[in-house]
């Protein structure tokens, strides 16, 4: 991508739901956001058995892994960044599209991942598994901008930052008041969640593909190739380095203390080098997900809405005429569950396509 120019870039409707000066712009505009903490989150997300057997069902970050990666960091880099109607309308056509993901357990619940066979369900709208996403997801975010950026947040800072998680999660299907405010509170949710995870044999080969960065790079030339891997591999290690003994145990994944160690200051440089050009923060983005460029490009070079206003959930729905997402396409849900629980057919594929005008195409 060639530098962008400020006077290229389309402004947002409104600085959405956060704006300047918020904690979630100083967060998650930092590089180690949409890199180490993006991973970190869709891999930690695999060992929740409902939502693994969603991803195998589709299939998608097998047969797709740039595309499904550059769709679902731009959802999230939206929420975070982008005006309000546009967000509101991304929640919407996601509840249409999990609409899909919804089938029979294929595996158990225990957390060995014995994988004996279940007559359990899962259904990728079902609050519990968007609560799961949701926390995870801004769980992520926080811990790589601690580990590998400027450090803990203010005990002010940390409180609106969990606040804002419960503000975003009214984009979700999730209740907003499920939301933990406090560090204390999210901990005790994982510790909650922990006997329900499972390594299940579907699980350990999702978090295994998905510390494959360089499946989410660009085509390039031959003498771009070697250092994409080492940077590839740089940030899988980075990654691992975040994720509790406990769980890289569970899932088979390496966990050496001393990479764990070295890797800290190499990334804190990194991070802290990029992060000091908005332009070589954008060819990051572009590298990694070329549609997210668009949604934080406004924010990064100081490019204001046509609205210099920020509204909470409750307004925009009102302004812009959609429902919370838990009302939401009721109907399609009930159609879809026929289909696969009924009829024993596969769901259709509406809303998949009306999502690449919001999300980006699907292949």
């Amino acid at each position: 991508m060639g530098q962008l120019k400020r006077s290229d870039v389309q402004p947002h409707d409104d600085y959405g739901f956060f704006g300047p000066g918020s904690v979630v712009w100083k967060v998650w505009s930092y590089p180690s956001a949409p890199t180490v903490g993006f991973q970190r989150a869709v891999v930690v997300e695999e060992l929740d058995p409902p939502l693994v057997a969603s991803v195998h069902n589709t299939q998608g970050i097998y047969e797709r892994p740039r595309t499904r990666y550059d769709r679902t960091l731009r959802y999230f880099a939206m929420v975070a960044f982008a005006g309000t109607k546009d967000v509101c309308k991304a929640a919407d056509v996601l509840v249409k599209v999990h609409s899909k993901a919804i089938g029979k357990l294929p595996y158990d619940e225990d957390a060995q991942g014995a994988g004996t066979s279940t007559v359990g369900t899962y259904d990728a709208n079902d609050p519990a598994s968007q609560l799961w996403i949701q926390l995870t997801g801004w769980h992520s975010i926080l811990y790589a901008y601690e580990k590998y950026g400027p450090g803990k947040l203010t005990e002010a800072e940390e409180r609106e930052y969990w606040e804002a998680c419960a503000v975003a999660a009214e984009l979700q299907t999730c209740s907003p008041d499920d939301v933990p405010r406090t560090r204390e509170g999210v901990r005790a949710y994982f510790e909650e969640m922990r006997p329900k995870l499972a390594a299940s044999p579907i699980a350990k080969q999702a978090m295994r593909h998905l510390l494959k960065t360089e499946l989410v790079l660009p085509p390039m030339k031959w003498w771009e190739k070697l250092p994409a891997y080492v940077s590839a591999r740089t940030l899988r290690i980075a990654t691992l380095a975040t994720m509790p003994r406990w769980m890289r145990k569970m899932a088979g994944l390496p966990h050496s203390r001393l990479l764990d160690v070295l890797v800290v200051p190499v990334m804190r440089l990194s991070f802290a080098v990029v992060h000091r050009s908005p332009h070589l923060e954008l060819e990051l983005i572009s590298r990694l997900s070329p549609s997210t460029v668009p949604v934080i490009a406004p924010m990064k070079l100081g490019v204001p809405p046509l609205n210099e206003e920020v509204l909470t959930p409750a307004e925009a729905r009102a302004r812009h005429g959609y429902p919370r997402p838990a009302d939401a396409h009721h109907d399609l849900r009930a159609r879809q569950a026929a289909r696969v629980f009924d009829k024993g057919e596969a769901a259709s594929e509406e809303g998949l396509l009306e999502s690449q005008e919001v999300l980006g195409r699907l292949a």
